[in-house]
């Protein structure tokens, strides 16, 4: 492990402090790339506008012509968070613009797959519908769109994936309209809008379009920004860069959720994960209510967490806010059984984690198909190394297939791995896509061999011995002045995630004593600055050196009635 600190631009830091931002968060918004305080304004009027978006302006019209003609829509969701809250989203935000016939459909992940199928659509039509809205999904589907427009339905596609790639050329599908940042000529500045986002700004846009044709003033037009708790949970949830324009959203989420304006449902959430609203985090969105929602998609239902986000009763909210605690305590049971099997077929491949192959796959019969993505991502984070890991596909008439999830580390792009394995043996890959760093792929059992040795050979290729030592990105020491409980409430309450990291400190220690707690937790001892701290390292049970250099984040711990500071240890660094 190598510990690196970021730079931090003097000059930044100095301007970002003249503006009146306090110091330390200066420090840490400079390394992170933020130039001018403009860029923290997290006001709604600084929201790129939604006629930046390629396809709003149509979806508005098409959306505006069903609510005048009284037309039934139907949300085709996704099965994870962020189709979800995209989901939730939709169907409360057209109402609130005065939609009647408003309806959803989510697939099934081992029967449905992913995405509008022929099938789904089939399902659309004989619900009586006559407009196909997709959100978080569709940007892909061909075949779903045109069995979707045979069959008569309006096809309205609204996702935030990358577009298909058909002989080396961006491939789109033939829907009525298609909003999609990442497609050909849009010019949307965030390209990293979550899928619950281009739905929000297609309702943006809707509403924008109402109220020209004078069906509201604006005076009277409905309200959305209802809805931004429920974006801000799906964006954080999805891994997506926060950029400036996703902090906005999500940090209008959060005001509203810790002033406890929030849909029952996601109150419910907070109740039952025993987690207090008034101080809501992003850690909450991703660490705590996401994988509850997901969990319905990946061993039930996500009916039962889009319904958890529409209900407005208190007590089916709770009650459905229980059912999926109970289901995401079981995929950890799950997770937890998968993951330690994994590991042991992926180590008896090798004596330490240095002389891993440059690629893991892992495959066993018991593994689910609803958790391998969870697995590989715990592999990737234990061996630093892309993993793959394969489970049987639970849909029926395909033989013996296996679906696989794989995440990768930077530096190795996953899709476009996936892409040359599939050109260098043809007929392995049944179907693939993805992103850089996560990415799933359909094959048949027989092949799994061939898989594994195609990717080990791309990544012996593409990975350095620089790109596989792993490295912590740290914002470097902390100041003893900026050791306090106020410090650390402070930043808990910003906005901190995927391309925008949380802060983490790193400077060598002086470790006093230390004990294991729970079997598997290090407890420590430690001095800084001279100064005695407590420090905790979570899942470490190897003990330290008296002097290491350790990356830390910074926790307040409650005892007796006192708070105070407490180093949250992520890593060592080693030689």
């Amino acid at each position: 492990m190598k510990i690196i600190i970021r730079d931090a631009p003097p000059r930044t830091v100095w301007a970002l402090e003249k503006a009146g931002i306090h110091p330390l968060l200066a420090q840490l918004y400079a390394a992170r790339g933020v130039q001018d305080p403009s860029e923290l304004d997290a006001a709604l009027a600084n929201l790129l506008p939604p006629t930046a978006m390629k396809g709003t302006a149509q979806a508005a019209q098409l959306l505006a012509d069903v609510i005048a003609t009284d037309k039934k829509l139907c949300i085709v969701a996704d099965y994870d968070c962020d189709g979800a809250t995209a989901c939730a989203v939709a169907v409360r935000g057209l109402r609130l613009l005065g939609a009647r016939h408003v309806d959803y459909i989510v697939p099934d992940r081992v029967q449905d797959g992913y995405g509008l199928t022929a099938p789904i659509s089939a399902r659309v039509k004989a619900s009586g519908a006559d407009v196909l809205i997709t959100v978080d999904n569709g940007i892909a589907s061909f075949d779903g769109v045109a069995a979707a427009r045979a069959l008569g339905l309006q096809v309205l596609v609204t996702d935030h994936h990358l577009c298909a790639s058909i002989n080396g050329q961006m491939a789109l599908p033939d829907a009525d309209v298609i909003v999609n940042p990442n497609q050909p000529g849009c010019s949307f500045e965030s390209k990293s809008i979550a899928g619950v986002g281009v739905m929000f700004y297609v309702l943006l846009a809707l509403r924008a379009e109402l109220r020209q044709r004078g069906v509201f003033a604006a005076q009277q037009q409905p309200k959305l920004d209802a809805l931004l708790p429920l974006v801000a949970l799906g964006t954080v949830a999805d891994v997506v860069r926060l950029d400036a324009n996703n902090r906005r959203l999500v940090a209008q989420g959060l005001k509203r959720v810790r002033a406890q304006v929030l849909p029952a449902g996601l109150a419910a959430l907070f109740a039952a994960s025993s987690r207090d609203i008034k101080v809501a985090t992003t850690f909450d969105f991703g660490f705590v209510l996401g994988p509850r929602i997901n969990a319905a998609g990946r061993l039930s239902d996500m009916t039962l967490g889009i319904e958890c986000l529409l209900t407005d009763d208190a007590n089916r909210a709770l009650e459905l806010a229980k059912t999926l605690d109970n289901i995401n305590r079981e995929r950890r049971e799950i997770e937890g059984n998968m993951r330690e099997q994994a590991l042991l077929v992926a180590e008896s491949l090798f004596e330490d984690a240095a002389e891993a192959p440059p690629a893991i796959c892992v495959f066993d019969a018991d593994f689910h198909e609803g958790v391998v993505g969870i697995v590989a991502s715990r592999i990737k984070d234990k061996l630093h190394r892309p993993a793959f890991v394969f489970a049987p596909s639970g849909a029926t008439g395909h033989g013996h297939e296996l679906k696989g999830s794989g995440r990768s580390i930077p530096g190795f792009h996953l899709r476009d791995a996936l892409d040359l394995v599939a050109k260098r043996h043809p007929g392995v890959l049944l179907r693939f896509g993805g992103h850089a760093m996560a990415a799933g792929c359909t094959i048949a059992e027989e092949h799994f061999e061939t898989f594994e040795q195609g990717l080990a050979e791309v990544a012996k290729e593409w990975l350095s011995a620089a790109t596989l030592m792993r490295r912590l990105d740290t914002d470097g020491p902390l100041k003893p002045e900026y050791r306090r409980v106020d410090l650390v409430d402070a930043l808990h309450h910003e906005v901190w995630g995927q391309g925008f990291a949380a802060p983490t400190f790193s400077e060598e220690l002086e470790v006093v004593s230390q004990r294991l707690v729970g079997e598997k937790h290090l407890a420590l001892k430690l001095k800084h600055r001279g100064e005695p701290v407590d420090g905790i390292w979570f899942g470490r049970t190897e003990p330290l050196p008296a002097r290491v250099k350790l990356a830390f984040r910074l926790d307040a711990d409650s005892w007796r009635g006192e708070r105070k500071v407490r180093f949250l240890v992520e890593a060592a660094e080693t030689p």
